[in-house]
């Protein structure tokens, strides 16, 4: 009797679980229209983490140039906090992924006050590590730039610091002192300078289809939206890379970590064969919060329970007539020894 509660036990405890990766695999959905990124893959050509460097002091999928150094226990610093700096950081392989989220950790600090700056840009360009005067990398530029533009040039009905989003063609040169006014597609204030959280941007591309950038900078794991442009088209293969400027007014400007990921979509319509949720092949269960999906569950773990007594009571029919012994028993000349032979498999003499 004690086996069998504790089969039902094992029974409730695996259905549970199931239920879990189903639920799991559920809620883990970014809406996209009318799919979902159904799952992604960290893309560790263009991820970067502490300690940066290996044993070599360089990095076998990033390049680091200028004015920016290594600090091994906490960031990539692209500008110190005094005039005249300028550092990049540029991965060394294109992103060849079509749909991609990347989310980057930075900071931004320097001296108490109103003066500081000039602000850093996180390219996604057909080129790579060319310096020059748009937060330390060249002009003309063709792809996008994301800027966090944290010094004003001129007079703005809007706020600084701000996050303004850019696509260059390669032949329209960034309007640098307006501060690009009128050549975003996209833009927002965050005060993301001198915060008691860790500040992050994340950027989420489906290709043809949406550019979505969003920033933690008020509280832990919250996501404020900066702006979202439909229909846009960036450039395939592009270079990943990240520079910082200062000129009279200075800033330190740190890379912490960058986490890229391939996004794989799915039509939100499809039955998904994911890997133990055998729950979301069934018509309907993935229907959460319905009458309909509760029930489903309620007569699979029922099933899961009739089969469980059933084994359990065939399981003593064999056990009375083979005596109780042995895989087979000694009246069928079942198999009689246990591992490295000599006696059962269950011998009490050895246990």
């Amino acid at each position: 009797m004690l086996s069998h509660c504790n089969f039902l036990s094992l029974s409730v405890l695996t259905l549970s679980l199931f239920l879990g990766f189903a639920n799991a695999a559920s809620d883990d959905k970014t809406k996209i229209g009318n799919s979902t990124i159904d799952r992604t893959v960290q893309l560790r050509t263009h991820s970067l983490y502490a300690p940066f460097i290996d044993q070599d002091l360089q990095n076998r999928w990033w390049d680091f140039g200028a004015d920016a150094y290594v600090n091994t226990n906490k960031h990539v610093r692209l500008t110190r906090n005094r005039p005249s700096q300028m550092g990049w950081l540029w991965s060394r392989l294109p992103l060849t992924a079509a749909n991609f989220v990347i989310e980057i950790e930075f900071k931004v600090s320097g001296e108490p006050g109103h003066l500081f700056g000039d602000g850093m840009a996180i390219w996604l360009t057909k080129d790579r590590a060319q310096p020059g005067p748009i937060f330390g990398n060249k002009d003309n530029f063709e792809g996008l730039a994301v800027f966090l533009d944290t010094y004003a040039n001129s007079r703005h009905g809007y706020s600084f610091p701000r996050i303004m989003g850019m696509l260059g063609d390669g032949k329209t040169s960034y309007n640098f002192g307006n501060d690009g006014d009128g050549q975003e597609i996209g833009a927002c204030h965050a005060n993301f300078r001198q915060t008691n959280v860790a500040t992050k941007v994340k950027i989420t591309y489906v290709k043809d289809s949406f550019l979505d950038v969003k920033i933690q900078f008020r509280a832990w794991d919250e996501w404020t939206d900066c702006f979202r442009q439909e229909g846009i088209k960036l450039i395939s293969a592009p270079f990943l890379g990240f520079s910082a400027m200062t000129g009279d007014v200075s800033d330190n400007h740190d890379i912490i970590s960058v986490t890229t990921y391939s996004a794989v979509l799915s039509p939100e319509s499809a039955q998904r064969d994911k890997p133990g949720t055998f729950i979301s092949r069934i018509p309907g269960a993935s229907g959460q919060g319905t009458w309909f999906g509760f029930f489903v569950k309620l007569l699979v773990f029922a099933g899961i329970c009739a089969g469980g007594y059933y084994g359990y009571e065939e399981y003593k029919r064999r056990q009375m007539y083979s005596g109780g012994g042995n895989f087979g028993g000694p009246m069928s000349g079942g198999y009689r020894g246990g591992f490295g032979g000599g006696g059962g498999m269950y011998d009490n003499k050895r246990y």
